[in-house]
């Protein structure tokens, strides 16, 4: 038995050899590459390759785990009579579930996760339909899975030694939030290789060489397939791999953690994957390792001066009497300014905010900080420039931060978060309740309460049913209330309750969500209207994000330019601010409109000052962006600044609701505003590296 299992064990050792030599390669490739600008003494090399084998062993360890249980699933036990027959059944149920079923879970979803979902089960089921009524075929076939599930594994392992080749090439560094980002905007990745390599030749080796590799590994162990092993040895080679996992869990951190003489030999002794995970999970860029930068006093100094007082923690003093009003903030999911009348949509899908804006006070020339949500309620909630990588709120000291919420608070307000869908999604729900918020969200409906809800949460209208309950309940408690409300009807799959607007729900288009929302937000003021707190209540209606951000540039502007609008019966006067302001302005705002005297944190500033500077601030993942004074100006990875003159397209609309710019090159950059860019946010990545930025 003992000679059986070590048999069992030759695909582990035959790709392991593999992925030990790319990994090797990779690392001498890196010593001598031209962006690796470090000297190594004979012992540094050896401990870097010493560490280095040890990390691609054990991370290997983990990634064969793929392999391992469909090695441990392969038996023929399970064709056998009744047990292949019920599972078969079981599966053509999944299938017809996901095939057939209306409104089923990977429906809900929406994009391209439903046909992915009908094209994995469906398939699972054929084939085991095939082994099932085809047992003289069952080798054949499984020998065709096997060879499929090499190629895989190959392939992985040869295009991810090219992927880390690249991308050292690029920033002289293993994996980071970079790559991260690179998943998520794949168009223009893709768009990027496709333009700056031969992808022809270069992907004809990969898939040739994958191929070369995984017949040769194919020949050597496909014999192992004949005899399975049993029950009881699968059992002996499962604890021993189980072991080997957990050792390898426990010892590549310390690895990772190693110190080195400089950042190269770690960079070098590291393994990519481990890396690529440390940067999923933490979600943030080095500012200070990949961006331009100044002397930190002189960015802090340079920053500061925006404001009437010069320091980090200021004093804001009102000349009148407080007013302690109700607010309600309402974040609506991707709401381009585009979507209204106002800005030259004719499509007639925001009737009630284009009837509200003319009531209210409209923010015309508003630019949102990011293309998230997560980024949008950062700017409401904290009121600070975006940083490198995800939003704050994603990161793990997102707590007891200086926010919206501490303010009211400090002024006797109760402070609540609302949301139709689940709140741990995207660590809204942490971010929230460590900066003193209360939670209402789908946990806190009654079956009864839900008209229509998908993946995403209950409809707005039943959100907007929720809110008005809530409110009344803290109306009663004699305390003022700020409530946050985040929509999510706007969101793909576009799906809301029949008979509500004249686009159908399942013809699931952006312009029936747009319609739907603003449906949702009539029928909130229809009953808020009716409300004895409604006439000392201000309510703040701003989208979060725009619909989409892809463009011809980097950071296109109409795909950042966002509706704003600041509401309350007989306090706000209806008129147009027409200046440019950024996202994290709206709070700071109304706070002055309600004349609170704090001490503030915000880098927002109050647009009613006389000491405002019109400016905005407009970010990717890793792109950062300052628009100021006819100019943007952008920082990216490897220290990078580009800056373009902003030339307004001609249109018949009023200037101040023209959303497109030709994004001019400018060849000689402004001195003083990428100053201003790289101050901005230095000093913010600095004062959150330190928690300076903490209440």
């Amino acid at each position: 038995m003992k000679n059986i299992d070590a048999q069992k064990l030759k695909p582990f050792l035959y790709l392991g050899i593999f992925y030990v030599i790319i990994s090797l390669i990779l690392r001498m490739i890196f010593f001598f590459h031209p962006i690796t600008n470090a000297n190594f003494g004979v012992f540094g090399i050896l401990k870097i390759l010493a560490v280095g084998f040890c990390s691609d062993i054990l991370v290997f360890v983990l990634a064969s785990s793929v392999l391992a249980l469909y090695l441990l699933f392969l038996s023929d036990s399970k064709y056998k009579k009744p047990y292949g027959y019920i599972i078969f059944g079981l599966l053509v149920l999944a299938f017809i579930y996901t095939a057939l079923v209306p409104g089923n879970i990977f429906k809900q979803y929406g994009g391209s996760f439903p046909e992915v979902a009908i094209s994995f089960v469906g398939l699972k089921t054929l084939l085991f339909g095939l082994m099932l009524f085809l047992p003289t075929q069952r080798i054949k076939i499984r020998n065709v899975l096997y060879f499929i599930t090499l190629f895989l594994y190959v392939l992985l392992i040869i295009f991810n030694g090219v992927s880390e080749y690249f991308f050292w090439n690029e920033f002289g560094v293993r994996y980071n939030f970079i790559a991260v980002d690179y998943l998520i905007y794949t168009n223009e990745v893709i768009g990027n290789i496709m333009e700056s390599y031969p992808v022809v030749p270069m992907f004809s080796v990969i898939l040739a060489s994958t191929f070369a590799i995984t017949l040769l590994i194919y020949k050597r162990t496909k014999g192992e397939l004949l005899t399975l092993p049993n029950f009881r040895q699968k059992l002996i080679l499962v604890g021993i791999f189980a072991a080997l996992c957990i050792f390898s869990l426990m010892v590549i951190p310390k690895l990772d953690s190693l110190k080195s003489e400089n950042s190269f030999s770690e960079q070098i002794q590291a393994n990519g994957f481990p890396r690529f995970y440390h940067a999923y999970t933490h979600n943030e860029l080095d500012y200070f390792q990949f961006y331009p930068t100044l002397k930190e006093s002189v960015a802090q100094e340079n920053f500061l001066k925006h404001f009437q007082s010069k320091t980090l923690l200021r004093k804001i003093i009102s000349e009148k009497s407080e007013l302690k009003k109700n607010v309600v903030l309402i974040s609506i999911e991707s709401l381009s300014a585009e979507f209204l009348a106002h800005y030259g949509n004719t499509q007639k899908i925001t009737p009630f905010l284009d009837s509200l804006a003319d009531k209210s006070l409209m923010l015309t020339n508003l630019y949102a900080t990011g293309n998230r949500t997560v980024r949008g309620l950062e700017a409401l909630t904290l009121c600070i420039p975006p940083t490198a990588g995800e939003s704050l709120i994603k990161r793990k000291n997102s707590r007891n931060k200086f926010s919206t919420g501490s303010v009211f608070k400090a002024k006797g307000y109760d402070v609540k978060f609302l949301y139709g869908g689940y709140s741990y999604f995207d660590n809204m729900e942490d971010f929230y309740k460590g900066n003193g918020y209360e939670i209402v969200d789908r946990n806190n409906f009654k079956p009864s309460e839900i008209s229509f809800a998908n993946v995403w949460g209950v409809s707005d209208e039943d959100m907007a049913n929720k809110a008005i309950q809530v409110m009344n309940a803290e109306a009663k408690s004699g305390k003022p209330f700020f409530n946050h409300w985040m929509t999510v009807s706007n969101h793909r799959p576009f799906t809301y309750p029949e008979g509500r607007i004249d686009i159908s729900g399942t013809a699931k288009s952006r312009q029936g969500g747009v319609k739907y929302t603003d449906y949702s937000l009539r029928k909130f003021f229809k009953m808020a209207k009716k409300q004895a707190w409604y006439k000392n209540t201000v309510f703040v209606i701003i989208a979060d994000h725009c619909a989409s951000s892809a463009g011809k540039t980097e950071l296109p502007l109409d795909k950042y330019r966002i509706p704003a609008l600041i509401f309350s019966e007989g306090f706000i006067e209806p008129q147009q601010f027409n200046q440019l302001m950024s996202q994290i302005d709206v709070m700071p705002t109304l706070f002055g409109l309600l004349n609170f005297n704090y001490n503030s944190k915000f880098f927002g500033q109050d647009i009613f000052k006389n000491s405002f500077q019109p400016r905005a601030y407009v970010a990717t993942y890793q792109d950062l962006g300052l628009i100021e004074n006819n100019h943007l100006t952008l920082l990216s990875p490897t220290r990078k600044v580009k800056q373009y003159e902003l030339i307004q397209q001609k249109s018949d609309l009023p200037e101040n609701f023209r959303i497109f710019y030709e994004e001019k090159p400018v060849l000689k950059p402004v001195a003083s505003l990428v100053n201003d860019c790289i101050s901005a946010y230095q000093a913010t990545s600095f004062w959150l590296k330190e928690h300076m930025l903490d209440q």
